[in-house]
């Protein structure tokens, strides 16, 4: 199990690969990249992605961990960017492996969703026109709650 927290570019290609190889005895592996998306005015100029050094790592090992206990997962990669991120840049990278291809999709998805409303991370979306924290959306809470 590998968490990065990083505010280095992390290559999409380069990362699938290296976890694929290094994983053995698993029939599948999953692999999902977020990227920062533009505003829905099309005027987003930059992300800014805030955390607490330390404690975000040990949340997102915490759930790593569980999600390797519940899927029998052969192994598993978080990595997840803070600092300045422009619209389409590379923001998070989950990998997923496992015996079977259910589990290694079931377990991916519930590290997005726990990402995507738990991780201690603090976005602030900055347009030309100013800027705004984004907040909780109900959609992900009920993503969550599935888990």
């Amino acid at each position: 199990m590998r968490i990065a927290v990083q505010s280095e570019a992390f290559d999409l290609g380069a990362e699938a690969n290296r976890f694929a190889a290094s994983v053995k005895g698993a029939g599948a592996v999953v692999t999902f990249t977020g990227i920062v998306r533009d505003s829905a005015k099309g005027d987003l100029t930059v992300m800014e992605i805030e955390h607490y050094p330390g404690m975000t790592e040990r949340a997102i090992t915490a759930i790593a961990t569980e999600a390797m206990q519940r899927w029998s997962l052969a192994d598993c990669l978080v990595i997840h960017r803070y600092g300045r991120l422009g619209p389409a840049d590379p923001i998070m990278m989950v990998a997923t492996a496992s015996r079977h291809r259910a589990d290694a999709f079931a377990a991916a998805e519930f590290l997005m969703d726990y990402l995507k409303s738990r991780a201690p991370f603090w976005k602030k979306e900055v347009t030309e026109n100013g800027a705004d924290w984004v907040a909780a959306r109900d959609e992900d809470e009920a993503a969550l709650n599935r888990w």
